[in-house]
């Protein structure tokens, strides 16, 4: 994707260009990659204890989940409505199993998502033109972002959304049925659900390759719940979303935050019982009411935007499938009202796919080096946000409320970006086949 440039382009001796192409060789190397991923890992985990609490929090509350249910029977979703899908507690309880620590589940959460992500480069590097190349953007991606993701659901998240886009071409059927069981721990991954059934060649396809694998894995989760006595919560977690008002990082709330500067009746409070920063008012209430009717109907009709395009331009499927991907990943952050720092992990595998999957000929590097960059950079001031100056930008201090809003900011380019690339691919005149 990104060749090595001639000696004409460098204006520079042909040793140079010699020791750039061995550069190059070097990196694209398993051995390099891998001592990259380690070191990369390394720095991250590194950081979740330096910013302790901030980062491994999360954690903590998940292993209080599993032990309670341990210890004294009544678990999440099989007893009381949680705030997330049954599917979450298959992740939280591995690491109870294999110690009694707190300090050893940290240890375990996090060598269990580091696990995931090695799995995930290791498909990532194999994947023709350009995995290598797309692997280092991905752990690129990761050090941006800091620690925030490996502390959290989303480091798992990501590496599942990331191989479901992989394989989504050649192998529809596992893909679905890898993204649904994402989405039984954590809903971003039904955004790539929804994009594999809105790219479905036909009725038959869509049967085969989404309503099936789908159905299988609903079924066994839906199983279990009422095997274990918990089929009327099972779908709880929606009411326990609906409940919640507009968080102080999301997209949404940035007129208030910024408001906040100049506004002092303009207040940002805990909720206990959900741990997470809160705006209140009438106009902050009213725009989360919005934004739950506003969520879903951007991310069907961003499903129907897809389906045109790929009925338009069904020989170009694939490049529609990742594209319409990061849109509806994107719409799940720009219209949620909550703005969790960990959600920006769902933005780089769409792009790392991409990067490993394209070609010239289809103009890959024109369609994702922009948004590739601009993700990065959202990365960056994501992790600038939380954990750096998080305290700063909940007191509304001007500097860290503008981290906040260009971060905002660039993730409804980037939306706006993907929604205007999917609408040139679905309008498009098609040019039509002349035959001899």
């Amino acid at each position: 994707m990104w060749p090595v440039p001639s000696p004409s382009d460098l204006s520079t001796t042909p040793k140079a260009v010699d020791l750039l192409r061995s550069a190059t060789r070097v990196f694209s190397s398993w051995p390099a990659l891998w001592v990259g991923f380690v070191l990369a890992h390394a720095w991250i985990i590194f950081q979740a204890w330096v910013f302790g609490g901030q980062i491994l929090g999360d954690v903590n509350l998940y292993e209080w989940w599993v032990r309670n249910g341990m210890n004294t029977g009544s678990w999440p979703v099989l007893d009381y409505a949680w705030v997330y899908p049954l599917g979450a507690l298959g992740p939280m309880t591995i690491p109870a199993l294999f110690t009694e620590s707190t300090v050893g589940y940290d240890w375990w959460w996090m060598g269990m998502v580091t696990a995931a992500n090695a799995g995930a480069v290791a498909l990532l590097g194999r994947a023709k033109p350009h995995g290598r190349a797309a692997s280092w953007y991905w752990l690129f991606f990761l050090v941006m972002l800091g620690p925030i993701w490996i502390g959290r659901l989303d480091g798992l998240l990501a590496p599942i959304i990331l191989v479901a886009l992989l394989i989504a071409v050649p192998r529809p059927a596992l893909a679905m049925a890898l993204a649904t069981v994402g989405a039984w721990i954590k809903i971003a991954p039904g955004a790539v659900a929804l994009a594999l059934a809105a790219t479905a060649s036909n009725l038959r396809a869509f049967v085969r390759n989404v309503v099936l694998p789908g159905a299988a894995v609903c079924a066994v989760v839906v199983g279990l719940a009422f095997a274990g006595g918990g089929q009327a919560n099972v779908l709880d977690v929606f009411g326990e979303q609906g409940d919640r008002q507009l968080q102080v990082e999301a997209v949404a709330a940035t007129p208030f935050t910024v408001a906040r500067i100049w506004d002092p009746t303009i207040k940002v409070e805990y909720d206990d019982v959900i741990y997470t920063y809160e705006v209140l008012g009438g106009g902050a209430d009213l725009t989360a009411q919005v934004l739950d009717v506003a969520l879903p109907v951007a991310a069907l009709l961003i499903a129907a935007l897809i389906w045109w395009a790929a009925r338009r331009r069904p020989e170009r499927v694939g490049d529609i499938l990742l594209v319409g991907a990061a849109a509806e990943l994107l719409a799940l952050i720009v219209f949620n009202k909550v703005g969790s720092p960990q959600f920006i992990a769902w933005v780089g595998p769409p792009v790392a796919a991409a990067i490993a999957l394209g070609s010239r000929s289809q103009g890959t590097k024109r369609t994702w080096f922009v948004p590739a960059v601009g993700t990065l950079i959202v990365a960056r001031l994501t992790m600038e946000l939380y954990p750096l100056r998080y305290g700063e930008f909940l007191g509304g201090w001007w500097f860290a409320t503008s981290v906040g809003a260009l971060r905002n900011a660039l993730l409804v380019a980037l939306l706006a970006g993907a929604l205007v690339r999917l609408s040139q691919l679905a309008f498009a005149h098609r040019v039509p086949t002349v035959t001899s």
